[in-house]
C-alpha cells in the first residue's frame, strides 16, 4: 500500500488527464494540468551580433525522467525560418554568441559538471571548450574572439574527503565558503588558468573590454546570500593579472558594463542604501576611477543594465503593470524604445551596432513568442507560432484593475474572469498573492501561476481571481514599496481585503466563499490572513513565513527581516510580534492547507511545522503537505501536478464542498 498521497494521487491524476476540470464539457476545451504543463516555452532570445540571427531556448517536459530541460532553436530574420540546434537528453542553457557571429554557445551538463559548448551557426555537433572539474557558471566572449572568460568554484572534494575520513562530516556556519572565481580558457585549444585567485572575492558579474586586454568584474566577500550588499567593482589586467579597485562605495555595486569606447563603466548601485525597496541607479565613472553619476535619478523604478551600444544605454524596467526596453541618450536623456500598451518585454538583446533586437513578450492576449525588430523603429516582426499549441482551448480573460486600500494607497491588481462571465452572477474569489514582496502580477494570457495553482481550471468551473499586488511590488515607484516597512502583514492585508471588498461592491462575488492563497512572501500573507481573519473559506499557505523570529533565526537571508521590521527580535520585540501569523493563532477558524519543500533554506521548514500545530491546537482544518528532495519551489513536473492536485482537492472540497475521491488500494487507483 503506497500513502493516502500516492493514492490520491494516482486517481486524481487519471481524472485531471481525463477531463481537465470538473464541471467542464470537452466542447470548452479547458486544458488538464498535464496540458499546461506540457506546452512547449520559447525564451531568452539573443540576436547575434551581426543583426542577421536570433537564438533562443524552448523549454520542455520530459515526463517519463520527470524534468524540465530546454533545447536551443535558431531563427534566421532575412527567411523567418527557425530551426531546432541542439537535441541532447540534457538541458541546454545559458546560451550567447561568439562576437563574430559564427559560433553559439551554450551551457550543459553533458557530461556530468556544466561545461561550455559550442556550436557552428550552420549546424553540426557541438563540442567542449571548458572542462572545468566543478563545472561553469557565467561566461563571456572576449571581444577579439580569442577568450572566453567564466566563473567556477575551486575543487575542494579531495580537501574534503581527507578531513571526513578524519573526523567525520561537519560544516562550520558562516566560516566556510567555496567562492566563485574568475577563468579564463583560450578558445583555440581549450586551455585554462584562473585569472582572480583572492579567497576573499566571490565574483559574480564581469564584462570585458572591448580591446580584451581587461575585464570589470563585481564581487561580494562570501557567498551568503546577505552579503549581496558589499558588492564591489574591480578591474583585473589580462596579462599581469593584477587587479584594482574601481568602485568601493557603501551598499551594493554590481554588473558593470564598459562602453563601447572603452574610456567608462556603467554599472547598477544603491549608492551607498541597503534597504531592499530603495531603487537602484545606473551609474558611470571613468576605467582610471573619478567621481560617480548617476544617470536615473529622475526615474522612479528599478532600471536594470541590459546593454551599452553607440547609439545609447540601455536598460529594462517595470512601469505598472507593464515592462519595457529604455535607452540613456545625450544629455542624460530617458526615453521609451518599446511600444505597446500593456505588454510585458520579458527578455531583450541588441546587435553589435544597436540596430537591431532580439525579444519576447507577452500581455493579456498574448502568448509567449519570439520576435526581432529594428530599434528606431519599433515594430515587433514574430518568428515563432507556439500560440499554435493552444488555439483550441477556452481560457478566461485577464484584466487591470484598481482599487483603494483602507490608508488610501492606491493598489492595483490582476483580474481573471470566465470566458462566459456573466454580471449579473455570483461567483466564489480566489486571491491569488504573489511573493517577493518585491515582485508583480500582471495581465498575462497563460498565467505564471498556473503551475502552483489550477487557476484556467477553477475559472473555468465557475470561479474569479484576484491577483494583488499589494504594497511592497515593484512597478509602481520606491514611496510605493516602503509601505509595508514595519507594517508587513498587517498592511498587506489592508490591500488584500480592499480589494476583495471592491470586487464584491460590484455585485459579481458571493461575500460567503472567499479563498486565499500564495508561496513564499504570498504564503506568509496567506498564513497572516488564516489566523487575522474569518473572512474567508479557506487558505492554502505556500513555503510561509509563521512567526518572524522563527523566520529570523533559520533563514538564509537575515537581513530582509532586518530591514523591512527596522529592528532585530532583541531589538524590538513587539514588531515581531504585530507582524506575525502566530500573534494571532488563538483567532484562527478558516481550515488552512500548507505546502512546503523539506529542505526550504529561504523559508525554513519549521515555519510550516509552527504553524501546522498551532492550527491543530486550536481545532481548526489543517493538513500538511511536505515536497520531499526540494527547497523554497517544486521544480520537478511530476511534484508540481501533485502540488496543483493538492490545492484543487483542498479549495474544491471548502469552496464547492466536493469531497475528494474515495482513497482506494493501489491496485485499484491505478486502473
Amino acid at each position: 500500500m503506497k500513502s493516502a498521497i500516492s493514492k490520491s494521487f494516482a486517481l486524481c491524476f487519471i481524472f485531471v488527464l481525463a477531463v481537465g476540470a470538473t464541471g467542464v464539457s470537452a466542447q470548452d476545451k479547458t486544458p488538464t494540468f498535464k496540458e499546461m504543463l506540457s506546452l512547449k516555452r520559447p525564451s531568452s532570445p539573443i540576436i547575434s551580433p551581426d543583426g542577421a540571427y536570433v537564438l533562443f531556448t524552448v523549454g520542455e517536459t520530459d515526463w517519463d525522467k520527470n524534468e524540465f530541460k530546454s533545447q536551443i532553436w535558431l531563427a534566421i530574420i532575412a527567411t523567418g525560418e527557425a530551426r531546432q540546434m541542439t537535441f541532447s537528453e540534457k538541458t541546454s542553457y545559458n546560451i550567447g554568441w561568439s562576437p563574430d557571429s559564427k559560433l553559439i554557445s551554450f551551457v550543459s551538463a553533458r557530461e556530468e559538471k556544466p561545461q561550455l559548448y559550442a556550436l557552428p551557426v550552420s549546424g553540426g555537433e557541438a563540442w567542449a571548450v571548458t572542462k572545468s572539474k566543478t563545472g561553469i557558471g557565467g561566461y563571456e566572449w572576449s571581444p577579439d574572439c580569442k577568450w572566453i572568460a567564466f566563473t567556477t568554484t575551486d575543487d575542494e572534494s579531495e580537501k574534503k574527503k581527507k578531513i571526513e575520513e578524519k573526523f567525520g562530516k561537519f560544516e562550520i556556519e558562516d566560516a566556510e565558503f567555496n567562492n566563485s572565481h574568475l577563468w579564463l580558457c583560450e578558445v583555440e585549444n581549450g586551455e585554462m588558468e584562473k585569472l582572480v585567485n583572492r579567497e576573499d572575492m566571490n565574483v559574480s558579474q564581469f564584462s570585458w573590454s572591448p580591446d580584451s586586454s581587461q575585464i570589470a568584474f563585481s564581487a561580494t566577500p562570501d557567498t551568503r546570500p546577505e552579503s549581496w550588499s558589499k558588492s564591489d567593482i574591480y578591474i583585473v589586467n589580462i596579462s599581469d593579472k593584477s587587479i584594482r579597485e574601481l568602485v568601493t562605495q557603501p551598499g551594493p555595486d554590481s554588473s558593470p558594463m564598459w562602453s563601447s569606447c572603452g574610456e567608462y563603466i556603467a554599472f547598477s548601485s544603491k549608492m551607498g542604501a541597503e534597504e531592499y525597496f530603495i531603487n537602484s541607479e545606473i551609474c558611470v565613472t571613468k576605467v582610471d576611477g573619478g567621481d560617480i553619476i548617476c544617470l536615473t535619478e529622475s526615474f522612479d523604478e528599478n532600471p536594470s543594465l541590459m546593454a551599452w551600444k553607440p547609439n545609447g544605454l540601455y536598460f529594462t524596467a517595470l512601469e505598472g503593470m507593464a515592462a519595457h526596453l529604455y535607452r540613456i541618450g545625450r544629455e542624460r536623456k530617458i526615453s521609451k524604445v518599446t511600444t505597446g500598451e500593456g505588454r510585458i518585454y520579458r527578455a531583450m538583446s541588441l546587435s553589435e551596432d544597436g540596430s537591431r533586437a532580439g525579444l519576447s513578450y507577452l500581455d493579456a492576449a498574448t502568448a509567449p513568442e519570439i520576435y526581432w525588430s529594428e530599434v528606431d523603429n519599433f515594430e515587433p516582426v514574430k518568428l515563432t507560432n507556439y500560440a499554435e499549441q493552444i488555439k483550441d482551448w477556452t481560457l478566461g480573460t485577464k484584466e487591470p484593475i484598481k482599487w483603494k486600500s483602507q490608508d488610501g494607497a492606491e493598489v492595483t491588481g490582476v483580474l481573471i474572469k470566465p470566458a462566459d462571465f456573466d454580471p449579473a452572477k455570483k461567483y466564489p474569489l480566489f486571491v491569488i498573492i504573489h511573493g517577493g514582496p518585491s515582485s508583480i502580477s500582471y495581465p498575462q494570457l497563460l498565467d505564471s501561476y498556473n503551475r502552483i495553482y489550477p487557476i484556467e481550471q477553477w475559472v473555468a468551473k465557475g470561479a474569479i481571481v484576484l491577483e494583488p499586488n499589494y504594497r511592497g511590488s515593484i512597478g509602481f515607484g520606491q514611496d510605493f514599496r516602503k509601505l509595508n516597512y514595519r507594517n508587513l502583514g498587517v498592511g498587506d492585508y489592508w490591500d488584500v481585503i480592499s480589494g476583495v471588498d471592491y470586487l464584491v461592491s460590484q455585485g459579481f462575488v458571493d461575500n460567503r466563499r472567499l479563498a486565499a492563497m500564495g508561496w513564499s512572501q504570498g504564503g506568509y500573507i496567506s498564513a497572516f490572513i488564516t489566523t487575522y481573519s474569518d473572512r474567508f473559506r479557506a487558505v492554502s499557505v505556500g513555503a510561509g513565513i509563521s512567526d518572524w523570529v522563527t523566520y529570523y533565526v533559520n533563514t538564509d537571508i537575515h537581513p530582509f527581516t532586518r530591514i523591512y521590521l527596522g529592528a532585530n527580535p532583541w531589538e524590538d520585540e513587539e514588531i515581531y510580534r504585530k507582524t506575525s501569523p502566530m500573534t494571532y493563532i488563538t483567532n484562527a477558524k478558516t481550515p488552512t492547507l500548507i505546502q512546503h519543500g523539506e529542505f526550504d533554506k529561504r523559508v525554513p521548514i519549521p515555519n510550516a511545522y509552527k504553524l501546522y500545530q498551532g492550527l491543530q491546537d486550536m481545532g481548526v482544518p489543517v493538513k500538511l503537505i511536505v515536497y520531499k528532495g526540494f527547497g523554497h519551489g517544486v521544480n520537478k513536473p511530476k511534484e508540481t501536478i501533485a502540488v496543483l492536485i493538492h490545492n484543487w482537492e483542498w479549495f474544491n472540497k471548502y469552496i464547492w464542498g466536493e469531497e475528494p475521491e474515495a482513497e482506494e488500494p493501489e491496485e485499484e487507483a491505478e486502473k
